[in-house]
């Protein structure tokens, strides 16, 4: 996208009681002990406070509802026995002992144990398996015998703007558990900028939803006509004077690293090799000792070269501008890293930079991010 968005303010809501982690200053609107801060901002969803007045809007979609409402949960974060907060998932995959549930990362995160609530009101202990936080998907388990239904998994490759969605989550808590809200798909194949490691510098790929997504729907479905998963609800636009923009990551990509996840393996993504900082933090630039000419508005600047790295084999040196890989235009340090983990380690790619105001291009294999 277009950079629109890096101008909001990003904040990630945690699941802690009471004290929402917000990096920036937008918090949680229905957080205990805390009052609504005006401003621009992108939350993610997890209900942590007091229960509010939710509207549920349901647009004669009870065939598709019915199709695949058995198969969602609220998901309930504790940590040393007190409930910290609590989102949404659903039921993908089964086998013989276990039902597999995709949720957020951010929904689980901090989790000493984590329960599930079923349609049937029945609570049950689930396991975490494993979650990425660049991805925010988490994967839990359940009993198989606790399973009422799996959801079909679609795909977004034929999703188009108008096309008619619909969501199933817990807004603000068990009170409202399982609402459903419909809509229409608002924006395709965005990009915003989330916190990731206390840093915004990671780029999601989004489908835009006038849906409402609300606190306690993270890790709920986004549903097309048909009742087929076509995303999972991650994000929300918070201003004073806008409504109706939800964001849900792609299905695709939340299944991407699924297998991983289900074994309890970290997701391998590649390695540059390099320290940078993005063209625009002159600043900071300038206590490494490095000038950049004007002429150059985007890109990444190497600061230093890692040892036993693809880089530190490749021509690459302090003050060399990064300005793009294998064709694609590098615009600043998240874009970068976007760019980046599309590829895996072992892959060979083509580096073209800046040095002395002359355009060069060396080859790089990346190598494995222990990150």
């Amino acid at each position: 996208m277009r950079e629109k968005f890096l101008n909001f303010i990003i904040a990630l809501v945690g699941v802690i009681a009471g004290a929402a982690v917000a990096y920036l200053i937008i918090v949680n609107p229905f957080a205990k002990n805390e009052t609504s801060i005006s401003g621009t901002g992108i939350i993610r969803n997890t209900y942590t406070g007091d229960y509010s007045k939710v509207v549920v809007d349901n647009s004669g979609i009870s065939t598709a509802v019915k199709k695949v409402y058995d198969a969602v949960v609220m998901v309930q974060n504790y940590k040393s026995g007190k409930l910290q907060g609590s989102g949404s998932g659903f039921v993908y995959k089964t086998d013989s002992k276990y039902g597999y549930i995709m949720t957020n990362q951010h929904v689980v995160e901090g989790s000493t144990s984590l329960k599930v609530m079923l349609t049937s009101n029945k609570v049950v202990d689930a396991d975490l398996l494993g979650g990425d936080e660049y991805l925010d998907i988490a994967v839990i388990r359940i009993p198989v015998g606790d399973v009422k239904a799996v959801a079909t998994i679609g795909k977004t490759s034929d999703i188009q703007l108008g096309d008619f969605v619909f969501t199933i989550g817990s807004p603000v808590g068990e009170e409202y558990f399982n609402s459903v809200t419909s809509g229409i798909i608002s924006g395709l194949n965005r990009q915003v900028t989330v916190s990731v490691k206390s840093q915004n510098d990671w780029l999601m790929d989004v489908i835009q939803v006038d849906a409402a997504i609300n606190p306690g729907n993270s890790g709920g479905p986004l549903l097309n006509s048909n009742g087929e998963v076509i995303g999972v609800n991650s994000l929300k636009l918070v201003d004073s004077q806008i409504e109706g923009m939800g964001f849900s990551i792609k299905i695709e990509d939340a299944m991407s690293h699924v297998g991983e996840l289900e074994n309890g393996k970290s997701v391998e993504r590649p390695l540059l090799g390099i320290n940078l900082l993005s063209v625009s933090d002159k600043s900071m630039l300038y206590r490494y000792g490095i000038s950049i000419s004007d002429d150059i508005e985007d890109g990444v600047v190497v600061i230093s070269v890692e040892k036993n790295t693809g880089a530190a084999k490749s021509d690459l040196e302090k003050g060399d501008v990064i300005v793009a890989i294998d064709g694609k235009k590098v615009k600043n340090a998240a874009n970068l890293k976007y760019i980046l983990y599309k590829y895996k380690p072992g892959d060979k790619i083509k580096v073209k930079y800046n040095r002395d105001g002359k355009e060069k291009t060396t080859s790089v294999t990346l190598t494995k991010n222990s990150d």
